[in-house]
């Protein structure tokens, strides 16, 4: 239980961190930036590619740890991630169709592929420590991008996706608030 509970700690002081972080280089050669204008300009092709990346993440660093987890919560948090995360992936897919938006295949940005790569090194307790304080990093940029990209994107099968998937972001977030489990009320 001790790792879970740095976990949480970690978890709820992530948001700043996050925020610091903003400036990463992303998949397409742009970088996720905490200023509006910045996102205002993303292309529906950018968003994609970035919705896209932060899906692959998701997915990817949830089948890491499945693999090794003991603990139930983490396990629980993490089978619910792929659920979700495939979902919107089909949900970004189908829209980017619908308005006729070419799509590459997704693509870690070096963020997120180093992330992968601590996580694979890390092992039982101190990989699932790890894995939930990424998880707080990464859903709080997913939250950005698509409460962003809901507001200003020019794609509207797009914007109506991402309006979609960001309380879908925001429940993982008040999970990880609550070490991994669905919040009381949820």
């Amino acid at each position: 239980m001790k790792p879970m509970m740095i976990a949480m700690l970690a978890a709820a002081a992530l948001p700043a961190a996050a925020s610091a972080q903003m400036s990463q280089p992303m998949a397409s050669g742009q970088s996720m930036s905490s200023d509006p204008s910045m996102m205002a300009s993303m292309s529906p092709s950018d968003y994609v590619m970035q919705a896209g990346a932060s899906d692959m993440f998701e997915m990817t660093s949830s089948r890491l740890v499945l693999a090794s987890t003991k603990d139930p919560k983490v396990r629980m948090f993490a089978q619910q991630m792929i659920k979700d995360h495939t979902t919107s992936t089909k949900e970004v897919m189908a829209a980017a169709r619908k308005d006729k938006v070419a799509m590459m295949p997704p693509k870690l940005n070096a963020m997120q592929a180093d992330m992968v790569k601590q996580l694979r090194a890390a092992k039982g307790a101190d990989r699932d420590t790890l894995y939930m304080q990424q998880q707080a990093q990464s859903h709080q940029m997913a939250l950005q991008l698509q409460q962003s990209y809901a507001a200003n994107g020019t794609a509207p099968d797009l914007k109506m996706a991402a309006g979609m998937i960001v309380p879908v972001v925001q429940s993982h977030i008040a999970m990880l608030q609550n070490g991994g489990s669905m919040a009381s009320g949820m």
